[in-house]
């Protein structure tokens, strides 16, 4: 019974990881389901062609070639070297050891543990350049306001998950006597092996054994790390490119309820007292507009969890340039730290909102960020898993002129000269083309 006990301590770990990793995944689908419907259903073949595109091709991350080749680099490798996890798993579950090998031969097993060791030790280089691009050479769009406390630390701690798990993972390879023995799949780790010739077998072998489970137990905290982390788009920047908006990024949806107005006043011959169309929408909207999560839709609320931070957006915001204080990062940002904390007030108050006196507009973001948008749509174009900061800004601008009439004065002034003079500006409809009689 004793040899199983560290097969068992291990399935407890295991089921434990996967365990809490459920729990915050269903957490977090609830928190997205707080949002409002929305259809993003329609063309499916330009959905699935962006998500293969964007979120697994990387299309947009090459944009910037540095960053971008480096990024593709650790996503490749990373994902590549984790298909060995389901060796692990399965040595871990029933004491074997590298049960794959004499299944799929030496040739085949050696060329799959080669090129990971490669990728290994290029995902290594590539996150020492991020780290000291971050950290030394202090890359402007990592070094914004609303990068200060957690949001810089999260960068800098899963860089160096990264660097101590392919650590692990070489060290691991090294330090496996018959491995190394066999001469096959040790591309990398043959090097590493001659700095512990001066250790005897037995001590070798605690050394693998206890990188073997330093290797899969940092995986699986960095696994249940992802919920907390700006990583956590490694999980949803899939779905997020596969319900982006396709439509033309100029486009801005209409209210149904304000379209039908507008129709009503234009048309001198419409029944107001008419019954709506079957299939119409017949009640008013409860609000115009957002001035909380709960008021935007959970696609929304998807590209706030899906934010990775990286900066591209807020960087290229004519707004943010001109020293104005709008940061499209941060109303991702912002957003999602609202809805953590209508989450966790759902928590604690047995699966119902118990309101706080708070909401995303003031609370979170001023109308000062919001009305410095030009909708220029470039955060839009720039991200390179297709977040739309832009909509957020938009919804919450309209709640700020339907709700509270609280546009700028200039919007305001316009406003009027369009509903007295139907143009913006001030003078009577019988003078707007006076300016022809003008030499």
């Amino acid at each position: 019974m004793e040899k199983y006990v560290p097969n068992i301590f291990f399935a407890l770990i295991l089921i434990a990881a996967i365990g809490y990793f459920v729990m915050n995944v269903r957490k977090l689908i609830r928190n997205i389901k707080l949002g409002k419907d929305i259809d993003r259903t329609d063309r499916k073949p330009e959905r699935w062609k962006n998500m293969a595109k964007i979120a697994l091709g990387q299309y947009k991350m090459v944009r910037r070639p540095v960053s971008g080749i480096l990024h593709i680099v650790v996503y490749v490798g990373f994902i590549l070297i984790n298909i060995e996890m389901l060796e692990i798993v399965i040595d871990g579950l029933f004491g074997t050891h590298r049960v794959f090998q004499p299944i799929i031969g030496d040739a085949l097993y050696g060329f799959l543990i080669g090129n990971f060791e490669v990728l290994a030790l290029l995902v290594f280089v590539a996150v020492i350049i991020f780290w000291f691009r971050r950290n030394i050479e202090k890359v402007k769009r990592f070094w914004n306001k609303e990068m200060e406390g957690w949001p810089k630390n999260d960068g800098n701690i899963i860089l160096y998950f990264e660097m101590v798990l392919m650590t692990l993972f070489l060290v691991m390879n090294a330090t496996d006597v018959p491995f190394q023995e066999a001469g096959v799949g040790n591309v990398v780790s043959q090097f590493i092996a001659p700095w512990f010739d001066s250790f005897s077998t037995e001590s070798l072998h605690t050394i693998e054994k206890t990188a073997w489970w330093l290797h899969i137990v940092g995986i699986l905290i960095f696994l249940n790390y992802l919920y907390y982390s700006k990583h956590l788009h490694i999980l949803l920047a899939f779905p997020n490119t596969f319900f982006a908006n396709l439509n033309p990024k100029g486009q801005f949806n209409n209210l149904e309820a304000v379209t039908k107005e507008v129709k009503m006043m234009m048309d001198p011959d419409a029944d107001p007292y008419a019954m709506p169309e079957e299939g119409a929408e017949e009640e008013m909207p409860e609000k115009f507009g957002a001035s909380d999560v709960t008021d935007l839709n959970w696609v929304q609320l998807m590209n706030a969890y899906t934010c990775t931070e990286c900066g591209r957006c807020t960087s290229s915001c004519p707004a943010n340039l001109t020293g104005k204080e709008l940061s499209p990062r941060a109303i991702m940002m912002k957003t999602r730290d609202r809805l953590e904390e209508v989450g966790k007030n759902i928590d604690a108050n047995g699966g119902e909102f118990k309101d706080d006196g708070k909401q995303l507009l003031n609370d979170y973001i001023t109308p000062e960020e919001l009305w410095a948008c030009t909708s220029c749509n470039a955060c839009v174009q720039e991200c390179p898993i297709g977040i739309d900061p832009l909509s957020i800004i938009i919804d919450m601008r309209r709640y700020l002129v339907m709700e509270e009439s609280a546009a700028p004065q200039e919007l305001n002034m316009m406003m009027t000269n369009i509903e007295n003079n139907g143009a913006p500006w001030q003078y009577s409809q019988m003078d707007r083309l006076n300016w022809k009689d003008e030499e």
